[in-house]
């Protein structure tokens, strides 16, 4: 009895511990792997990093992952990529374990789950050229808000906003940098989808605040709110080259443009909707009939959508619309949002949006078992704490939102500094010809214009989950990267 009581007593102790992340940690394990056919040891260090206030008091705490390559003779000359993932509200998982970093998840070569989860090895990641670290912003991952001493977490606004991530983010990648001994490195910024916003303010924020300077800017299936918040219809003409590309994967153009390679139309329909679309758009109620009929035979053309279909939305396709309609009276089936080659069953095939985005509930299958298992069984963190694959970031302030030109102030600041955009075609969240229209409003002027380079992939916003683009996509940051080293050059115009 009394062995039984002394159990019990155990058990409500373990039972009555507090579930909370460390404040400032790391766990460091060593690995090997054969990365672009060379065979070579690393080290992962994973853990937390304070973020503080302007009293020195840790107001949060981050968590990350950093690799490092071993025996690297001069870590001055050897390239730092921090990484970002978007939302906002989303962990630094999916480039993490699934483009850059040495191991990826387990899927087939298209990108859909299969069994058992898990990881592999990554013979594409770019660790063979540059060290990684991948940052989680708070209520990310295991990144979370610290209480006071009365027990009080800090305000939202200090973390959840356009230039309020900003700005602790740049102060968090200063501490890193410097306990980690990096600042001679060479320093590249990734952010996929909303990390593109973040990363383009982040430039000129490291630069400015914290007299950082990069060479390269990473912008991944980028998300830019200058183009989103505008609601004006002139706007959606940037949306029917991916119009185009969604409906040649479906097979559902007509025959005269199905037979030809995507790439030898997309140039076509990219000058049709800013030389025409756009214009026809700006008319507004005022376009004459003929016009409007015109446009709407052109637009079904271009898209595999009905000319009624169009004319009923007064030439302006909204994207939800799209893809409830594309395969509406063929397959009865609705195509992804942020990859449109995904599929989905919806209660009912009328309506005028799906009900549900299959390309995300087919990324949570897999991603998050795989996340799940790596960090405790590879890595060596250990906690209850949950992992947020999304986190609770919302009402997130969009208000002043100037990091576009940002970007351009750091570039012309840094001659060293050069941007690099990755899109993938059948993304109709953050389209591909929007990603190119971001591009060339950053400078107006067009002197920085041969500093900029596109990439594009035939595969969604996640364009890396597709084996071909995989490879592909990390060959192309490599000759990025390798393109933007400063070669004993000094910087200057």
């Amino acid at each position: 009895m009394k062995n039984l009581l002394a159990f019990l007593c155990f058990i409500n102790v373990v039972c009555a511990q507090s579930r909370k992340i460390p404040i400032d940690t790391t766990v460091v394990t060593t690995h090997s792997a054969t990365i672009n056919g060379v065979n070579l040891q690393y080290t992962a260090s994973t853990g937390t990093q304070p973020v503080w206030n302007e009293k020195g008091d840790p107001i949060a705490t981050l968590y990350y992952t950093y690799y490092q390559r071993n025996n690297v003779k001069n870590q001055s000359d050897r390239p730092l990529i921090i990484s970002f993932n978007g939302g906002p509200g989303s962990a630094s998982v999916w480039m993490h374990i699934a483009y850059t970093g040495p191991k990826i998840l387990n899927i087939d070569s298209e990108g859909y789950p299969v069994q058992p989860y898990g990881v592999k090895d990554n013979p594409n990641s770019v660790l063979d050229i540059a060290d990684i670290v991948y940052v989680n912003p708070v209520n990310t991952g295991y990144s979370r808000m610290l209480p006071d001493k009365e027990g009080k977490l800090p305000k939202r606004d200090t973390f959840f906003g356009i230039n309020a991530d900003i700005k602790y983010l740049a102060e968090w990648i200063n501490t890193f940098v410097s306990r980690n001994n990096r600042w001679p490195s060479p320093k590249y910024i990734i952010g996929e989808s909303y990390g593109g916003t973040r990363v383009m303010g982040l430039a000129n924020a490291l630069q400015s605040n914290q007299w950082m300077y990069l060479n390269g800017v990473i912008l991944v299936s980028p998300a830019d709110y200058k183009l989103y918040n505008t609601n004006q219809p002139v706007y959606s003409a940037l949306n029917l080259p991916y119009f185009t590309a969604a409906a040649w994967y479906q097979k559902a153009l007509p025959n005269a443009l199905q037979q030809k390679d995507l790439l030898e139309i997309l140039p076509e329909v990219e000058g049709y909707a800013l030389e025409t679309l756009m214009p026809a758009l700006a008319k507004g109620g005022f376009i004459t009939d003929t016009e409007k009929l015109e446009v709407a035979k052109k637009m079904s053309y271009y898209s595999g959508l009905s000319e009624t279909s169009i004319l009923q939305n007064n030439l302006d396709i909204p994207t939800n619309f799209f893809w409830k309609e594309l395969l509406r009276d063929k397959t009865g089936q609705t195509i992804g949002r942020l990859d449109s080659r995904y599929l989905g069953i919806d209660k009912r095939e009328a309506g005028d949006k799906p009900d549900y985005s299959p390309e995300l509930t087919s990324w949570m299958h897999s991603f998050t078992p795989a996340i799940n298992f790596y960090i405790k069984e590879h890595l060596n963190f250990k906690t209850d704490v949950k992992y947020n694959m999304f986190g609770d970031v919302h009402p997130w302030d969009r208000r002043n939102d100037n990091t576009r030109d940002q970007l351009r102030q750091a570039m012309a600041q840094n001659p060293y500094l050069k941007v690099l955009v990755q899109s993938g075609y059948y993304d109709g969240a953050t389209t591909y010809f929007g990603a190119k229209y971001t591009m060339w409003q950053i400078d107006p002027s067009g002197k920085l214009k041969d500093r900029f380079t596109f990439k594009g992939y035939r595969s969604g916003h996640m364009m890396y989950l597709r084996n071909e683009d995989l490879k592909s996509a990390n060959n192309d940051l490599r000759e990025f990267i390798t393109n933007s080293l400063s070669q004993g050059k000094a910087a200057k115009y």
